[in-house]
């Protein structure tokens, strides 16, 4: 069973909340928290239900690989940013990831991101601002500038997602919305963040290395302060102490500290025309 949080703001008259608010609105804005965060969904288990069963959940799984290349065939100039969930609009990471999804898309780079809080959140907004700001068409394919675009995480009768995507698909697996947001990029960006962001982050890295994505994305890690001892590790201890992997291995990743920095190692990437 989907455990609801109990101080969903809402405009009934009988429930406790917020006065003049929609109450799907105001749901989307409780759900728009960490993963970790998200109410525990638990799934009855009927014996008879079709839907149980292994057979049923592989076609399932095989729908949502499908619809999300449908929806992502559409755009040919993807930047993916990665980082914590956690940040506030007032964190200098926000503002950072902000700048960043703004420039990328002036430039006509579709900004994609898992549709949540925190850095996913800033560099949607970015995005959406320049549709503000340009009053460009949401529709015209034969855009100027990127669109905004969240890889959700679907809920049972809700998806958790910011106020800033304009334009969005929901996973129920996991594993198939970070197939998404992994593979089909042409840049991928990541600021600092946690558990999630460091799979992330080893994953690209891995799937570059082993020659799976091309090795022209470039990996741009933004905040020195957070990725300097991780980098210093994996050179001193990875690297000259145990040998576990080649010195090109570290030319993957770029180290940057600044909106400005990514952005010029962005816009001389190749686009990427395989797909």
């Amino acid at each position: 069973m989907l455990q609801e949080p109990t101080d969903l703001p809402t405009d009934k008259p009988y429930m406790p909340g917020t006065p003049g608010k929609d109450f799907r609105s105001t749901k989307r804005e409780a759900l728009n928290v960490p993963a970790s965060k998200l109410p525990l969904v638990e799934e009855p288990a009927h014996p008879n239900d079709f839907r149980q069963s292994f057979h049923w959940r592989v076609f399932r799984i095989i729908a949502e690989f499908v619809d999300g290349w449908q929806f992502l065939g559409d755009y040919k100039k993807m930047v993916t940013f990665f980082g914590s969930a956690r940040f506030k609009e007032d964190s200098p990471w926000y503002q950072e990831a902000r700048k960043l999804g703004h420039g990328l898309a002036e430039l006509g780079f579709d900004v994609v991101t898992g549709g949540g809080p925190g850095i996913m959140e800033a560099a949607n907004q970015g995005a959406h601002e320049v549709h503000e700001h340009s009053g460009a068409s949401m529709e015209n394919h034969n855009k100027k500038v990127g669109d905004s675009i969240g890889l959700n995480i679907k809920l049972p009768f809700e998806q958790r997602i910011n106020p800033y995507v304009d334009k969005a698909v929901a996973f129920h697996y996991f594993f198939v919305r970070k197939v998404m947001l992994s593979y089909y990029a042409q840049a991928y960006i990541f600021f600092p963040g946690g558990f999630g962001t460091l799979d992330e982050v080893f994953e690209i890295i891995t799937l570059i290395q082993t020659k799976k994505i091309t090795s022209h994305s470039p990996v741009i890690l933004v905040g020195k302060a957070f990725w300097a001892p991780l980098l210093q590790w994996i050179e001193q201890g990875v690297y000259e102490q145990f040998s576990a992997i080649d010195q090109g291995d570290m030319k993957i990743y770029n180290l940057v500290d600044s909106a400005e920095e990514a952005l010029e190692i962005i816009k001389k990437s190749p686009e990427r025309t395989e797909f």
